[in-house]
Formats: C-alpha cells, sequence, structure tokens
C-alpha cells in the first residue's frame, strides 16, 4: 500500500468530520474566551480532535463497526446506543445545526432572516436534500473533493485578512472562560459531535485500508492513526485559525452564535462580495454534509428496520430534519447539549475498554459496570443542563472527585468496572468478554 494512500484516507475523514460544528464553535470559543483563548483551544481540540481520532483506532479493532464496539456491554446497547448515535448525527441535531448554518451564513446577512424566511429556506433545502438522497451516487464525494478544499482556502483567506484587516483587541473572556477555561473548552469539544461521528464514520476508514489488502489488525490499527494524524493535522489548523479570528472579532460587534461571528468577519474584511462567497461555499457544503448524513441514517436504519424501505427512512429523516430546523441554530445547540453530555462520556469509557481489553482482559460485566455508573452521572449533568435544578442530588453529587471540573462520571466509571471484575471472580466467570 502506497503512502499516499493513507493521506488520501486522512483527507476523506478530514471532509466526514468537516461540517457545520467545525465551523461555529471554534470561532465561538474565540470570540468568548478573548485573553483565555490558548488553554480554552487546547482543551477543545483534546475533545474535538484526539477523541475522535482515538475513537476510529478503535473502530479498528472491529469487523462490524461501533455495533460490535458497544455491543461488549450487551448486543441490545450495542444497537441501541448506536441507533441514538445516528439520530444524533442525523435528524435530531447534526443535520438541523447544518441547514441553519448554511441559512445563517449565506441568508441572514443579505436579508431578513425572520421564521419565515427560515421556513421557506428550509423546505427549499430539504426538498433538494431528499431528492439527491435518493440516488447520491457519487455527487456528494465528487462535489465534496471540490468544497472541502475551497472552504479551506475561504478559511484561510480570513484567517490571513484577520492579521491585516481586522483591528479588534482581544479583550478579558466572558464568565464562562474566566476560571477553569481549559476545561470549559475541552466540555466546548462535545458540541462538535465528532466523537460521536467517529463510531459511525470509523469503519469507512478501516473498510478502506481493507480494501487496500491491510489485513493485519497491528498494522490496520496504525495505518488507522496514521490517517487519523492527517485529520488531526487539518482540524487543529482549522480549529485554532478560527478560534483567533473569533478572538479579533470581540470588539466589532454582538454575535449571538459562529455562523453569524463567520458571517460578520468575512463582512468586515472584503465587504459584502466575501460575505456572499462565503455564504455559498458553507451553504454547499452544508448540503452535502446534510445529503451524506441522510443517506447514512437511510441505509443504517432500513437495514435494520425491514419494514421500513430506504426511500421512506430519508422521507422520515428530512421531515424531521425539517422540523426542528425551524427552531433556529441557537435552540438547536441549547437542546444538544444536555444529551452530548450524556453520550460522551460514555463513548470515552468505551473506548478507554476497547484499548485496555487488548492487553487486559475484560468481561462484559467489566463494561457493564463501567458503563452503567458513568450514564447514572451523564443522566444527571444532562438534566443539569438543560436547566433543570436537583439541590439535594447535586449536594450527593458534589461529593465526588472531579466534579468540580464536569468530570465526576470517571472515578465512578472505574469503580463500576472494578465491581464488573469483582462479580467475575466471585461467580468464577472468565474475563474475556462473551460478545467478541
Amino acid at each position: 500500500m502506497r503512502a499516499k494512500d493513507t493521506v488520501f484516507i486522512g483527507f476523506t475523514l478530514f471532509a466526514l468530520f468537516f461540517g457545520a460544528g467545525n465551523l461555529i464553535y471554534p470561532v465561538t470559543l474565540g470570540y468568548q474566551s478573548g485573553t483565555s483563548y490558548i488553554p480554552a483551544i487546547i482543551g477543545f481540540v483534546l475533545t474535538g480532535v484526539g477523541i475522535p481520532i482515538i475513537t476510529v483506532a478503535a473502530i479498528s479493532f472491529f469487523n462490524n463497526g461501533a455495533k460490535q464496539l458497544a455491543g461488549r456491554v450487551h448486543p441490545l446497547f450495542g444497537l441501541y446506543f448506536t441507533s441514538l448515535v445516528y439520530l444524533v448525527i442525523g435528524p435530531f441535531f447534526a443535520i438541523p445545526r447544518a441547514a441553519n448554518v448554511a441559512f445563517e451564513t449565506g441568508v441572514v446577512p443579505f436579508i431578513n432572516g425572520s421564521p419565515l424566511t427560515l421556513f421557506i429556506y428550509s423546505i427549499i433545502f430539504f426538498i433538494l436534500v431528499y431528492w439527491v438522497s435518493l440516488n447520491p451516487s457519487k455527487l456528494v464525494d465528487r462535489v465534496g473533493q471540490v468544497l472541502t478544499p475551497a472552504l479551506f482556502i475561504a478559511i484561510t483567506g480570513l484567517v490571513v485578512g484577520s492579521f491585516f484587516l481586522l483591528n479588534g483587541q482581544t479583550i478579558e473572556p466572558t464568565e464562562k472562560y474566566q476560571t477553569q477555561p481549559f476545561i470549559s473548552g475541552f466540555l466546548e469539544g462535545y458540541l462538535t459531535m465528532d466523537a460521536i461521528g467517529a463510531l459511525a464514520f470509523g469503519i469507512i476508514v478501516v473498510t478502506s485500508f481493507r480494501d487496500r489488502g491491510v489485513k493485519d489488525q497491528s498494522q490496520l490499527t496504525m495505518k488507522t492513526l496514521k490517517a487519523g494524524s492527517v485529520t488531526a493535522v487539518g482540524l487543529t489548523s482549522v480549529y485554532v485559525a478560527l478560534g483567533w479570528i473569533g478572538t479579533k472579532m470581540a470588539t466589532e460587534g454582538s454575535y449571538d452564535n459562529g455562523s453569524a461571528i463567520l458571517a460578520g468577519a468575512a463582512d468586515v474584511m472584503f465587504g459584502q462580495p466575501g460575505s456572499l462567497l462565503l455564504g455559498i461555499i458553507v451553504g454547499l457544503a452544508c448540503f452535502t454534509t446534510c445529503v451524506g448524513l441522510t443517506v447514512a441514517c437511510g441505509q443504517f436504519f432500513s437495514k435494520r428496520l425491514s419494514f421500513l424501505s430506504y426511500r421512506t427512512v430519508i422521507l422520515i429523516v428530512t421531515l424531521i430534519s425539517l422540523a426542528i430546523s425551524n427552531i433556529g441554530l441557537n435552540s438547536i445547540i441549547s437542546y444538544s447539549i444536555p444529551v452530548l453530555v450524556f453520550m460522551y462520556p460514555i463513548t470515552i469509557v468505551l473506548i478507554v475498554l476497547t484499548f485496555l481489553s487488548r492487553k487486559i482482559p475484560m468481561s462484559s460485566n467489566v463494561y457493564r459496570g463501567a458503563i452503567a455508573l458513568t450514564a447514572l452521572i451523564g443522566i444527571y449533568d444532562g438534566i443539569i443542563a438543560f436547566g433543570i435544578e436537583m439541590p439535594a442530588v447535586t449536594s450527593l453529587m458534589s461529593q465526588l472527585p472531579l466534579f468540580d471540573y464536569s468530570l465526576s462520571w470517571v472515578v465512578p466509571a472505574f469503580v463500576g468496572g472494578i465491581i464488573g471484575f469483582l462479580i467475575n471472580v466471585i461467580t468464577g466467570k472468565s474475563h474475556r468478554t462473551a460478545y467478541e
């Protein structure tokens, strides 16, 4: 296998990850973190780049991707958790978010961004998404090969322009980034959804290597990590650059979200022509992302729900996405946070256990114990993130280590795994998982 094939697969993985969240959250982080930008962006890169790449590497251990990985807890957990992954990166969050980013970047700067305008836009947008998803063939790949470099060039232009054309000063961080900028950036990285997406995209990368003759397990994992390093360099460069633009835009005006900041930066530096070009590129990139995710959901659910055809599934996906997109970008971001706060720790624990199990025999009870306690803490964190106060429970949870850093699930996950191990010792069962 040629070295350039690994680089090409790394570019493909970059294109799979690079969506709406990769554009709006780094620039928002820079806008809000100000003088605390460096520790904040380091935390963001850890969860927004590091964990997704490691997740893809973990998928290389399994022939059937995320379903088999999560199936080490229990086959039904593997099915349900993977289904939730596709719903999150599909109609519930990622697709409506991408549609809104396209709207806010390409439409709002030029016309009234009213609810009626969003409704009309979303109808047209999702009719086209449904139509293309019926027979996507190579369209998304071919267009993506053009749009991803074009978007990268546009971002490079913004970054270069920011050094000469943005005169804004870096300001003091907002309250969110004043005391724990690294942890705030770490948690903000959840919002990219890339670790969740990696559970679905990982099998694509692994299959690409297998199709090129890589069969040895250790070599497959190493090749996956090398391709991931290419992706990591690209994503990190984009995140750092966009975050820098955000820091310079803090004194240029007041913005509600990352799309507005990005559009504002293009307008400040290059006027309406720059805003128009950026809007078109971002809009088309978000469109191809929506088509790709719609197709992925259609293929996944039509295979597992035999009574639903592919055509029916993508119709349902586009209708749900259309409905949710009309609540607006800020609302989508707000209600996605509790779900991601719940799912990310589970994903991280699954990945850690997967790598540990390569050296230490682990039964399904170890997985179950660790995931059960992680999920329990995740439910609490999700409810709090949703805005529901529980003083009595919070008083109890605050006794957990790392509570002040929003990482109170770490020790319970470890304890849950130990409990699962002890159950095996007491019952005399094998320490090797029953769901290899």
